[in-house]
């Protein structure tokens, strides 16, 4: 099922009654994924414009990065409560050190 609403496509899934969010397109280009039953859907993944992915754990309304991929292979590791997450680990790819 699909539906917009403000500029922005919504997709549901599940039984009649029982519908659940699974994806937000905007008309940026962002696209927002979410799991979960319906009125606790949670944010597991942001995909941007550019290409870069953000990963999220947590309940919905303290999701929190945990990872961000680039399209340049970098990817970003993250540890902290929602709002303050910091860096923990960074992987390059090979054509960085040559």
């Amino acid at each position: 099922v699909r539906r917009e609403r403000g500029g922005v496509v919504i997709f549901y899934d599940g039984r009649p009654c029982a519908e659940r969010v699974v994806r937000k397109q905007f008309t940026s280009g962002r696209v927002q994924y979410y799991e979960g039953t319906r009125g606790a859907e949670r944010m597991v993944r942001l995909e941007s414009p550019s290409g870069a992915a953000w990963f999220f754990k947590g309940a919905k309304g303290a999701e929190r990065a945990v990872r961000r991929a680039l399209p340049d292979g970098q990817v970003w590791y993250y540890e902290g409560d929602k709002g303050a997450e910091r860096v923990v680990r960074m992987e390059l790819p090979k054509e960085y050190f040559e």
